[in-house]
């Protein structure tokens, strides 16, 4: 049997193999209430249909202000945790494990989607609302974020307790935290965008406490769950967060609860990044190695043959896959095909049409 369908076990949660789903924005919530659409059902239904062992939905805002744009999903009421639950049990019924990727987009929150005629941040009079940060130091296009005060800070940990409490409501299997991307906990972390000179600035021990404290109130709050962090390992620039400093924050988000790392980079900053394929993967290895705890790789990891290496190889125990799965949401299926896999989980209703 290849490597990457070969189950993996965490916690009580066994996963059909180890070609996961990425988390990928669909700003697809026309009422702008956050609630997960028929959209939704289908974009992330089609991926466990296609033999994905699992799927995690776009970054979930944990409060209103948490959102990257006013069409993003959410989970901070019972409407969107009814909507999720819906999908949640169609995964389930393919036989896919099912995550969330809970979220707060910090200074890059109220932005146009990217299909929008208009670019950066979107006015109050048009739906949006005033961005917040460890700093007021603006990402570059937005607005210039207002900076957390210590009572808000307490009641964005409030948030995602609250954010995991409704995901395990909601049926999901894993919660990951979203500390990447340049968004709210990941602004915390890298000195590039804090310059608080409070308990949550300066030193790595001041910079990671938010995030720590978010794992820790999760775990708290779903404590059978699985939980993923991810992070960006870099931000690809001087002085910023690097490979270290994800490594050594991962090995106190392992101690505070923290099951496995979702490995990629960038996001904080402009900055020039070499892209090419697989580029992200020996970030992964990195904390994998150091911290001696399960990561998954991702980015531009296109073909099966190229996933099955990373995890043989033991630089990953999972593969993300995102564009790819945009592509060929069927591509697990054919995957097995490829690399003489015997998995029982077709569709009966495709196997007319074998993936051979």
């Amino acid at each position: 049997m290849p490597v990457i369908f070969e189950p993996l076990t965490l916690r009580s949660l066994t996963i059909r193999n180890r070609l996961w789903v990425a988390p990928m924005c669909q700003y697809s919530v026309e009422r702008r209430d956050g609630v997960p659409t028929d959209w939704h059902l289908v974009h992330l239904g089609q991926f466990a249909a296609g033999g994905a062992g699992l799927v995690v939905t776009e970054a979930t805002a944990v409060s209103p202000a948490g959102r990257i744009s006013p069409e993003d999903t959410g989970i901070w009421n019972d409407e969107q945790t009814q909507a999720w639950s819906r999908i949640v049990r169609f995964l389930h019924d393919q036989g896919a494990a099912a995550g969330i990727q809970l979220a707060h987009a910090g200074r890059k929150a109220s932005t146009f989607r990217p299909w929008s005629d208009e670019r950066g941040t979107v006015p109050p009079e048009a739906g949006g609302w005033e961005p917040v940060a460890p700093t007021a130091l603006a990402f570059p296009g937005y607005s210039t974020p207002r900076a957390l005060d210590d009572a808000e800070i307490a009641g964005i940990v409030d948030d995602f307790a609250a954010a995991a409490r409704r995901s395990v409501e909601a049926g999901f299997d894993v919660i990951e935290i979203h500390a990447a991307h340049g968004y709210l906990l990941h602004e915390f972390l890298s000195p590039l965008s804090n310059e608080r000179t409070d308990a949550y600035g300066g030193s790595l021990e001041n910079r990671a406490r938010l995030l720590l404290d978010v794992v820790r109130a999760v775990r708290e709050a779903a404590p059978d769950a699985v939980m993923f962090v991810r992070f960006s390992a870099t931000d690809w620039t001087d002085g910023g967060w690097d490979e270290d400093d994800t490594a050594t924050v991962a090995g106190w988000a392992s101690a505070a609860g923290a099951d496995l790392f979702d490995v990629s980079t960038g996001g904080n900053v402009p900055a020039s990044i070499p892209v090419e394929a697989g580029y992200q993967v020996r970030f992964a290895t990195h904390v994998r190695d150091t911290v001696d705890a399960p990561v998954c790789a991702v980015g531009l990891i296109t073909d099966a043959e190229e996933a099955e290496e990373i995890v043989r190889s033991g630089r990953a125990d999972a593969i993300m896959m995102g564009r790819e799965l945009l592509r060929d949401p069927h591509l697990p299926l054919r995957a097995a095909s490829i690399l003489g896999a015997a998995v029982d989980y077709t569709p009966p209703q495709y196997l007319r049409a074998p993936f051979a």
